[in-house]
């Protein structure tokens, strides 16, 4: 026969078997991520301003440092002044060409004065015939001269193009100097100090947007069968040892294939079970979500 205190014991025991059994359990489970930028150096040289601190947070498109651009400050003067001095090297025609004319004008009167005498038979046909042939000289001479002059200046103007792109080359690498920071979010990690010397491709350091952290979840095949790309989910984060804070989530990746469950999400017969990932984003403005943080998904049942 039952005793009452043996039947106490029974029903807390009972009672509390029920509670746990009506306990509602979330339908993936996961840890918090943050997609995350790693800017580097995409210039060679000495770090000359670099204010940039962990913690800090920095806009899009903000500059954040500069690399020392002194030699190439030098060389696009020198290459500027080379593209100045093409236009000194460029010669004129038209001063030896005058002379030239001048020179047939004359020789002109002189012929239309010996084609006169020839007709009143007061000079020979030769003579006539000597100024033709000098006429002819230097119409020949103004040609020669002309051409000449037209080769040697398109040889000299050749050499713009290429100064130019040179030019273009200089700017753009003291463009890649000034380190500018691509998206707007908070440094956490800081890789250089001003006056380290950095080549292309050194990192500086790593930033990513903390405003809206993914929750890399797993759930089983069954329980994503209730949910879709788009859906509105509840994301449950310990606020105590005992109860949650329920922040509102949107999934917006579902994995295609199935995996094992990682080591770090609840136990060893769970990380044996084939499972699929799936990423929740979720608004982070007040803060209170941090990277590598666990979390659970409620899906809308």
């Amino acid at each position: 026969m039952m005793t009452r205190s043996k039947f106490n014991i029974w029903l807390f025991t009972g009672l509390a078997l029920l509670g746990c059994n009506n306990e509602e359990l979330s339908d993936a489970y996961g840890n918090f991520e943050a997609t995350t930028v790693t800017v580097s150096a995409k210039g060679n040289g000495e770090l000359r301003c670099f204010p940039v601190e962990e913690s800090m947070h920095l806009e899009a498109g903000q500059q954040a440092g500069l690399i020392d651009t002194t030699q190439l400050h030098l060389e696009l003067l020198q290459v500027a002044a080379q593209i100045a001095s093409l236009g000194d090297k460029l010669k004129e025609a038209e001063p030896e060409v005058a002379l030239l004319l001048e020179r047939k004008e004359n020789l002109l009167r002189e012929y239309n004065r010996i084609q006169n005498l020839v007709a009143a038979k007061a000079a020979t046909p030769k003579q006539l015939d000597e100024y033709e042939g000098e006429i002819d000289v230097v119409s020949q001479q103004i040609a020669t001269t002309r051409r000449q002059t037209s080769v040697a200046n398109r040889s000299i103007l050749a050499e713009r193009g290429p100064l130019r792109a040179r030019l273009d080359v200089l700017q753009n690498n003291i463009a890649d100097h000034v380190i500018i920071n691509p998206i707007s979010g908070t440094v956490l990690t800081k890789y250089a100090e001003p006056g380290e010397l950095v080549t292309r491709g050194t990192p500086l350091y790593k930033i990513a947007n903390l405003k809206a952290l993914k929750l890399k979840a797993y759930a089983n095949a069954i329980d994503l069968q209730k949910v879709a790309i788009g859906d509105t989910v509840t994301v449950l984060i310990d606020k105590d040892e005992e109860e949650y804070t329920e922040i509102p989530g949107l999934i917006t990746h579902i994995s295609d294939e199935a995996e094992f469950t990682p080591e770090n999400i609840q136990t060893r017969e769970e990380r044996t079970t084939l499972v699929y990932a799936i990423d929740v984003m979720v608004t982070n403005n007040d803060g209170r979500l941090k990277i590598g943080m666990p979390g659970e998904v409620r899906f809308q049942h």
